[in-house]
């Protein structure tokens, strides 16, 4: 079963310096319908004005994976990282016992749009933990890259949660498939551009939330960038 929710179907919130908008219930907007989905909790879709950002504040028992499209992003946490995300890297938080952050766009004229995704994780209280690699648009071009996973499998950020995050680059002719486990959930989010998932299509914006399928196609492709997660159920 594939149902799409389409991208004007999510909250939204203005907040003049941020525009953000979110797939499941956050902060002011709530969805009982749209609590989460398998062990995902939380995508954002946020724009942040150049100059501006989020002060210093902390999470706790919460995987938050930060995947920059344009722009960057600027952190800063407790644990004494202090980074830049630019677009093509992925950044892992592991909030566990407690953590402290701040996240701001310094860049003049510029800005920052990203992801902020959250899975819950498999154990409570564990130590936070920080992890940030680069995924450059040629190991992502006509496949689906694993970038975060419970193991780290080829060269993904390590979660301390049971899903895996796959980003894809789909254009033309180039087409990625995937073999579902039916008893497991799959969340399939277009971050730009357009295709087709297992037939149904999907622009900007929109999610298909996959359950009892045993295989994921992505087709048609226009410019398409899209995240994939295989979730615990």
């Amino acid at each position: 079963m594939l149902t799409v929710r389409k991208s004007q179907d999510r909250g939204y919130a203005d907040h003049g310096w941020l525009h953000s908008y979110h797939s499941f219930s956050f902060a002011g907007y709530y969805d009982p319908e749209h609590m989460g989905f398998g062990n995902l909790r939380v995508i954002n879709e946020d724009r942040i004005a150049p100059g501006m950002g989020f002060g210093t504040h902390g999470h706790r028992d919460m995987e938050i994976i930060s995947y920059v499209l344009s722009g960057e992003l600027a952190h800063k946490d407790s644990m004494g990282n202090v980074k830049g995300i630019p677009p093509g890297d992925v950044q892992r938080m592991s909030a566990g016992t407690g953590v402290q952050h701040s996240e701001f766009n310094h860049a003049e004229g510029q800005t920052t749009h990203f992801l902020q995704i959250w899975l819950l994780p498999d154990v409570q209280g564990v130590a936070p933990g920080y992890e940030q690699k680069t995924f450059a648009d040629a190991e992502k071009r006509g496949r689906l890259r694993r970038v975060a996973s419970p193991d780290g499998a080829e060269g993904s950020v390590r979660v301390n949660a049971d899903a895996t995050l796959y980003a894809g680059l789909l254009d033309g002719s180039e087409s990625a498939s995937l073999v579902l486990d039916p008893a497991r959930k799959a969340y399939v989010h277009l971050v730009r551009g357009s295709l087709k998932a297992n037939g149904q299509a999907l622009s900007a914006g929109d999610a298909a939330l996959i359950e009892q399928e045993t295989a994921l196609a992505l087709t048609e492709g226009h410019g398409a960038e899209v995240l994939v997660f295989d979730l615990a159920p």
